[in-house]
C-alpha cells in the first residue's frame, strides 16, 4: 500500500501533456555560404574531361580503322580467317556458299561490304577492249558464284570487270539431291553436281529489273517502267547490265532438265525464253551447253544441234527492245577437245554470228594431285569418287591449250561461212537512221534547255549532242590509244570493232538538207524513245543537260568476219597464270574456285600479281 500511494502521489505531481501538443521550436536560418572551387578541383574536372575525350576519340578512331580494314578486299583476314572459319562451321560447302552470299547481301544493304579501295584500275595499265567497250581490267568471275542474281553489286565491288550470274533456266528447278558439293581442301579444288539449280528466268529477271529501277530512282528518274527503259537505253551513260562504268554483266542461261535434248526445237525455245526475259538486263548472254551435271546437255555441242540453238538465241537477242543488244557467247566443255569437236563448235559460231566463246567448264575427269600441294586426306579420296564436275588449279594447263586451239579457229572467218542471221547494220544508211531516232527523241528536250538557259558567251565549243542532232552524226567517245612508246606486256588479239570511218562522217555531215517528213518508226521504237524523253523531262534543267551529255551511243558489235572474243575459265589462281592465258589468245580470264578458297580479296590479289609480273618483265627487258 505504501508503495502504491507513493506512485499515485508522484503521478499527481507530474504535469500532464497531451500527445498532440507541440511545443514551438526555434527556427535557425543557416546563412548561405558561398563556396569557391579550389584549384585542385578545377584541375581534376579538366583532367577527367581530357581523359573522356581521349577515350572517346580512341574508340571512334579504332572503330574507323577496323571498318576500313574489314571492308578492304586486301585485308588478309578475308583469306586466312573468314574462309577457314566458314569451312570449320559449315561442313557442307553449299551451306557455306549460301551463308557467304547472304552475308555479302546484308553487308551491301548496310554499306559495310568489302570493296577494292584506292581504285587501282584508274592507272589503266590493265585496261582492255571487249565488245566495243573499254573494260577496267581483264578479270571476270565465272557462273555459279551468284546463281540467282542475289549479289551482283557486291561482286562488282570486289574488283572484276565482268561478273557472270546464273545459270538460269526457263522454269525453276531444284537441281540434284544434296549433298552435291564436295571439298578437296588439300588440293584447293572441289567437285560439284548442282544440276543447274535455279529459281527460274522470271525470278532472276525480276531481281535484275528491281536493281535497274533502284538505280534509276537514285538518279532521280523515278521507279517505274519509263525510268527503267531510260536507264537501259543509256541515259545514265553506263552499260545497261552492270550499271557500272568500265564493267559488264553476263547472264548464263541453260535449258531445263526435263526438256528432252533430242527435241531441238523445245531446247531452243528454252534458251529463247531466257533471252527474252533476261536479255534486257544483260550485257552478255552466255549459252551454257557444257555443264556435266545435266543429262544430255553436252550432246547439244554437236554441230547441227548447236547451230539451230545458237541461231535462235542470236535472233532473239537482236529482237530485244533496247538501243544496244547484248553480246552472245557460248560456253563449251573442256572434255570435248578432239579436233572434230572443236572445229564443229567454231563452225557453228561463225555461221550463226555468235560474238564469242567461253572456253572451259568443270570436267568429268579426275586429274592427278598436284605435288606442290598437300596430300589428299582419306575423306577427300572418297570425295574423288563422287559424280560431278571437277574444278581447281589442275585444269590450268588444259585451259591454256584449249584457248590456243580455239584462237586459231576463231581469228579468221572460214571461207564460205555465212551468218544465218542479220548482224548489226554497219552502212551509212543505218547510221543515218540511228541519228534520226536520237534526233526525234531529244530535239524537244534540247529546245526546252536552250530556252531555259542561255549559254555562256565565252564558250566557243559547240555542244556535241546538239551538233549530232543538226548534222545527223552520232558522236562516239574516242577509244584511248596506248602510248606508242609503251610495249604491251600481254598482247590480246587486235579487234577491229565497227566505227564510223572519216569518209562516212563526211558523207553524213554534208547531207544537211532538212527532211520535210521524218521517217516513220515502228511503234515500239517510238515508245522506247518517248520513254527516254519523258525521263529526261523529269529532271531539273541542269540534270537534264548532264543526262543528255551522258546519253550512251549504241555500241556496235564487231562484224561477223572479225575475230571472236574468248573468255577463259579453269584453274586460274594467280596473276602470272592470268597473264599466260591472256597471251595464249584469251581476252578475259575468269575466276571461280580460286575465289572460293581465297575469299573476296582474290581478284585484287590477282591484279596486283599481274602488275608485279608486268614490272618484272619490264626490268628484265632493260
Amino acid at each position: 500500500m505504501k508503495h502504491s500511494a507513493t506512485r499515485l502521489l508522484w503521478r499527481a505531481s507530474r504535469p500532464r501533456i497531451t500527445a498532440r501538443t507541440s511545443l514551438p521550436r526555434p527556427q535557425f536560418v543557416t546563412p548561405a555560404v558561398r563556396r569557391h572551387a579550389s584549384t585542385s578541383e578545377n584541375a581534376s574536372n579538366a583532367s577527367s574531361r581530357i581523359v573522356n575525350f581521349f577515350y572517346g576519340t580512341t574508340l571512334i578512331l579504332g572503330l574507323g580503322i577496323i571498318y576500313v580494314y574489314v571492308t578492304d578486299t586486301r585485308a588478309s583476314a578475308h583469306r586466312y580467317i573468314v574462309i577457314p572459319a566458314l569451312r570449320w562451321f559449315y561442313s557442307d560447302p553449299e551451306d557455306a556458299h549460301h551463308v557467304s552470299n547472304q552475308t555479302l547481301k546484308s553487308l551491301w544493304d548496310f554499306g559495310l561490304y568489302p570493296r577494292e579501295r584506292g581504285d587501282p584500275d584508274q592507272k589503266k595499265d590493265l585496261e582492255v577492249e571487249v565488245f566495243g567497250r573499254l573494260l577496267r581490267n581483264p578479270i571476270a568471275t565465272s557462273a555459279g558464284i551468284d546463281k540467282h542474281a542475289d549479289i551482283p553489286d557486291p561482286l562488282l565491288a570486289i574488283g572484276p570487270a565482268i561478273i557472270e550470274i546464273g545459270g538460269a533456266t526457263p522454269n525453276p528447278q531444284s537441281g540434284n539431291v544434296k549433298p552435291r558439293v564436295f571439298r578437296l581442301t588439300s588440293q584447293e579444288a572441289m567437285i560439284n553436281r548442282y544440276g543447274l539449280n535455279s529459281e527460274g528466268a522470271d525470278h532472276v529477271a525480276m531481281r535484275l529489273r528491281d536493281r535497274v529501277r533502284k538505280f534509276a530512282y537514285r538518279l532521280g528518274l523515278g521507279h517505274d517502267e519509263v525510268a527503267e527503259k531510260a536507264v537501259l537505253d543509256g541515259i545514265a551513260g553506263v552499260p545497261p547490265g552492270s550499271l557500272t562504268p568500265g564493267k559488264l554483266l553476263a547472264v548464263n542461261i541453260a535449258k531445263n532438265k526435263i526438256t528432252p535434248e533430242d527435241d531441238v526445237d523445245a531446247v531452243t525455245q528454252d534458251y529463247v525464253y531466257c533471252v527474252e526475259r533476261l536479255g534486257p538486263y544483260a550485257d552478255i548472254l552466255v549459252v551454257n551447253v557444257s555443264s556435266p551435271n545435266t543429262p544430255g546437255l553436252r550432246s547439244l555441242q554437236q554441230g547441227d544441234k548447236l547451230k539451230r540453238i545458237l541461231d535462235g538465241v542470236v535472233t532473239a537477242a537482236h529482237s530485244i527492245d533496247r538501243r544496244t543488244r547484248p553480246a552472245v557467247m557460248v560456253k563449251v566443255s573442256p572434255d570435248e577437245d578432239s579436233d572434230e569437236q572443236i572445229a564443229g563448235i567454231c563452225d557453228a559460231v561463225w555461221e550463226t554470228g555468235v560474238d564469242g566463246v567461253v572456253v572451259g567448264n568443270t570436267t568429268n575427269r579426275r586429274p592427278e594431285p598436284m605435288p606442290h600441294l598437300k596430300n589428299l586426306t582419306p575423306l577427300e579420296e572418297q570425295h574423288l569418287l563422287e559424280t560431278g564436275g571437277f574444278s581447281g588449279p589442275h585444269l590450268f594447263d588444259r585451259t591454256v591449250s584449249l584457248v590456243k586451239r580455239y584462237r586459231k579457229l576463231l581469228t579468221e572467218k572460214p571461207a564460205g561461212s555465212e551468218p544465218s542471221t542479220t548482224p548489226t547494220p554497219s552502212k551509212p544508211s543505218a547510221l543515218r537512221a540511228e541519228a534520226e531516232k536520237i534526233k526525234d527523241a531529244l530535239s524537244s528536250s534540247l529546245q526546252d534547255l536552250s530556252s531555259s538557259s542561255t549559254p555562256s558567251s565565252s564558250s566557243s565549243e559547240p555542244d556535241p549532242l546538239a551538233t549530232s542532232v543538226d548534222t545527223e552524226v552520232i558522236p562516239r567517245p574516242p577509244l584511248e590509244s596506248s602510248d606508242s612508246g609503251k610495249q604491251p606486256l600481254f598482247s590480246l588479239p587486235k579487234e577491229r570493232f565497227y566505227d564510223q570511218s572519216k569518209e562516212e562522217q563526211d558523207t553524213l555531215g554534208d547531207s544537211r538538207e532538212p527532211t520535210k517528213e521524218p521517217p516513220i518508226q515502228p511503234q515500239d521504237e517510238r515508245d522506247r524513245l518517248k520513254a527516254i524523253s519523258e525521263a529526261i523531262e523529269r529532271l531539273p534543267p541542269r540534270e537534264q543537260r548532264e543526262a543528255l551529255e551522258k546519253l550512251e551511243t549504241p555500241i556496235h558489235l564487231p562484224h561477223n568476219d572479225q575475230p571472236k572474243i574468248i573468255f577463259a575459265t579453269g584453274g586460274i589462281t594467280n596473276g602470272k597464270q592470268a597473264l599466260e592465258v591472256l597471251n595464249a589468245g584469251a581476252n578475259v580470264a575468269m575466276i571461280y574456285t580460286a575465289l572460293v578458297y581465297g575469299g573476296v580479296g582474290t581478284i585484287s590479289r590477282i591484279k596486283d600479281e599481274m602488275r608485279d609480273e608486268m614490272r618484272r618483265l619490264v626490268e628484265e627487258k632493260r
